[in-house]
C-alpha cells in the first residue's frame, strides 16, 4: 500500500482489537459473548417488567425502560463486531462500516447523556415538587422528553463524522482499537487536523460538563429535600432510588470524561481500550443490576416477570 492513499480508495480499516494469542482470543470471544447475552437479558427484562406491570407505568419507570432499550442498542453498536474480530484473521471493517459504527456509537452515547439528565430532572420534580409532579410530568411531557433525547443525541455528531470521512488517510490502515474511535482515526490522517480535534472536543467536553452539572445540581437539591423528610422510611426510599441513578451517572460520566475530556489523541491505545470497554460494555451490563438491586418495586416486577 502506498504511503498516501485518498480516503475514497480505501476499502476498509483493520481493527486490531485485543492483540493476544489465538487461544486467548477464543476465551475473550466466550467471555464477551456471555457479557453481551447477559446485557441483553438484563435490559430486556426491565423493559418487559415495566411493560407488563401496571404499577410501573409511571414516568420514572417509563424513562428507565427507554434507557434500557438505549443500552441494548449501545452495546450492540460495538460488541457483535468485536466478537466477529475475535474469530477473524483479517479483522477488517469496511470504510462505510467503520463510519457507521462511529456515528451510531457516539450518537447513542450522546443520547445516554441526555437521558441521564432527564432522569435526574424527573427525580428532582418527584422529590422536590411532589404536589406539582403529576401536573408537570404528564405522559405527553414524558413522551416529548424521550423523543427529544433521541433526536438531540442523533443530531449531535453527523458534521464531524462527515468531515473525518472525507479526510485522506496514510500508511497502514490499522486502528489500534476494537471500534472506530476518533483518536485512532485521526492518527491515520495524512495531515494533522487540530481543528477537527478541537470541534470534537467542543462537542464532547462542554456539552458533557453542562449536562453533568445539571445532573449534579438536580441531585444536590434532591439531597437537600430528602434530609428534611421526617420519615426514615421515606428517606430510605428516596436515597435508594437516587443512589442507583448516581451510581450509573458516576460509572458512565467518570469513564467518558477520562476518555474525551481532553484531546482524542492524548491517550495510549491500551488506556483507550480499557476506558472505552468500561463505559460501552461494562456499564450497560451493570445498569439493570444497579437499578433493581435496591428498588423493591422493580425487584417485585422482575420476580413476577420471571415467575419466581
Amino acid at each position: 500500500m502506498t504511503s498516501s492513499t485518498n480516503s475514497s480508495t480505501i476499502t476498509g480499516f483493520i481493527l486490531l482489537g485485543f492483540t493476544c494469542p489465538r487461544e486467548r482470543q477464543i476465551l475473550l470471544f466466550v467471555l464477551f459473548s456471555a457479557v453481551y447475552l447477559l446485557t441483553l437479558m438484563g435490559n430486556a427484562s426491565i423493559i418487559c417488567a415495566v411493560r407488563w406491570d401496571q404499577r410501573l407505568h409511571t414516568p420514572m419507570y417509563i424513562l428507565l425502560a427507554n434507557f434500557s432499550f438505549l443500552e441494548i442498542w449501545y452495546v450492540t453498536s460495538t460488541v457483535p463486531n468485536m466478537l466477529v474480530n475475535f474469530l477473524s484473521d483479517s479483522k477488517v471493517i469496511s470504510f462505510s462500516g467503520c463510519f457507521l459504527q462511529f456515528y451510531f456509537f457516539f450518537s447513542l452515547g450522546s443520547t445516554e447523556c441526555f437521558f441521564l439528565a432527564v432522569m435526574a430532572f424527573d427525580r428532582y420534580l418527584a422529590i422536590c415538587r411532589p404536589l406539582h409532579y403529576p401536573s408537570i410530568m404528564t405522559r405527553p411531557l414524558c413522551t416529548n422528553l424521550i423523543v427529544s433525547c433521541w433526536v438531540l443525541g442523533f443530531l449531535w455528531f453527523p458534521v464531524p463524522i462527515i468531515i473525518i470521512s472525507q479526510m485522506s488517510f496514510c500508511g497502514p490502515r490499522i486502528i489500534d482499537h476494537f471500534l472506530c474511535d476518533p483518536g485512532p482515526l485521526l492518527a491515520l490522517a495524512c495531515t494533522k487536523a487540530p481543528v477537527i480535534e478541537l470541534v470534537i472536543s467542543i462537542l464532547n467536553s462542554p456539552a458533557m460538563v453542562i449536562l453533568l452539572l445539571f445532573i449534579m445540581g438536580s441531585y444536590a437539591l434532591v439531597l437537600k429535600a430528602v434530609l428534611k423528610v421526617p420519615s426514615a422510611t421515606g428517606k430510605k426510599k428516596a436515597f435508594n432510588t437516587c443512589g442507583s441513578h448516581l451510581v450509573v451517572v458516576s460509572l458512565f460520566y467518570g469513564s467518558v470524561l477520562v476518555m474525551y475530556g481532553s484531546s482524542t489523541s492524548d491517550h495510549a491505545a491500551g488506556i483507550q481500550k480499557i476506558v472505552t470497554l468500561f463505559y460501552s460494555v461494562l456499564t450497560p451490563l451493570l445498569n439493570p443490576v444497579i437499578y433493581s438491586l435496591r428498588n423493591q418495586d422493580m425487584k417485585k416486577a422482575l420476580q413476577k416477570f420471571w415467575g419466581t
